[in-house]
């Protein structure tokens, strides 16, 4: 109990994200329609949250939770209207400029999570009469060097994260209860699934959420993740929930 009490003095403060949908100014996500995207190999990682908050990532959670994504995605696409193709293995310097544009990828989501969905951190360069309807991100006009990238119009990345709260985290979370104005979250489950446009680089469209659900450990959960990831892709009969959608005025 000692350890638990020290680890929720010195426990940061955690935020708890809200899903969210953007779409770039001046794209019509219906002109995507019957369009080639090229579905990069997802980022996948599966493991506990110590009683710290720290990620400690499982080969075995992670290995079976990519395969179940990956059958996820092939039932999902009798779904989708657009003309899905997987990228090629890559190798050498190519496999590290996908690895590259994935990290790259996941790091402007969770800036767009932090700067742009929650009003307080609106940055300045996002706003327009003090309103977050500025949706301009980009992942850079390199993406057009990325493996089969010459032979489809967008991109499809795919980040996925689940941290499941371990023992002593679940028994932090149970005394955080008992403390007044102190918050513990047990378990981490994010995803954020993108629109690229390959010519330029520019995020089309962001679905992004921070408490997903679905364990993607199971067949079942994968079913569901990939569901939530892919709901409202431009292009796609997957609709968007009318209540989590945030986009971008033209």
């Amino acid at each position: 109990m000692a350890v638990l009490a020290g680890a929720l003095v010195i426990a940061p403060p955690l935020a708890f994200a809200q899903e969210r949908t953007a779409v770039r100014k001046g794209f019509d996500p219906a002109s995507a329609k019957g369009k080639t995207i090229l579905l990069l190999r997802p980022t996948v990682r599966v493991g506990a949250q110590s009683t710290g908050g720290m990620f400690e990532p499982n080969g075995e959670w992670t290995d079976q939770s990519r395969k179940n994504i990956d059958v996820a995605l092939n039932k999902i696409q009798d779904r989708i209207g657009n003309r899905i193709v997987v990228a090629p293995e890559a190798f050498g310097a190519e496999a590290r400029l996908a690895e590259e544009y994935a990290a790259l990828f996941a790091s402007i989501s969770q800036s767009v999570i932090a700067y742009q969905f929650f009003p307080g951190n609106r940055l300045p360069t996002k706003k327009r009469d003090n309103k977050a309807d500025v949706f301009d991100w980009s992942l850079g006009a390199g993406v057009a060097d990325l493996p089969g990238a010459r032979n489809a119009d967008y991109a499809l990345f795919i980040y996925n994260k689940d941290a499941y709260g371990s023992t002593g985290r679940k028994l932090l979370q149970m005394v955080a209860l008992l403390g007044p104005g102190v918050t513990v979250k047990s378990g981490e489950h994010a995803g954020y699934a993108g629109l690229v446009d390959l010519k330029t680089g520019d995020v089309l469209w962001l679905n992004a959420d921070g408490a997903m659900g679905g364990d993607v450990r199971t067949a079942e959960g994968a079913d569901k993740r990939v569901g939530q990831l892919l709901e409202g892709l431009p292009g796609s009969r997957l609709e968007p929930s009318a209540t989590t959608v945030a986009a971008a005025k033209p």
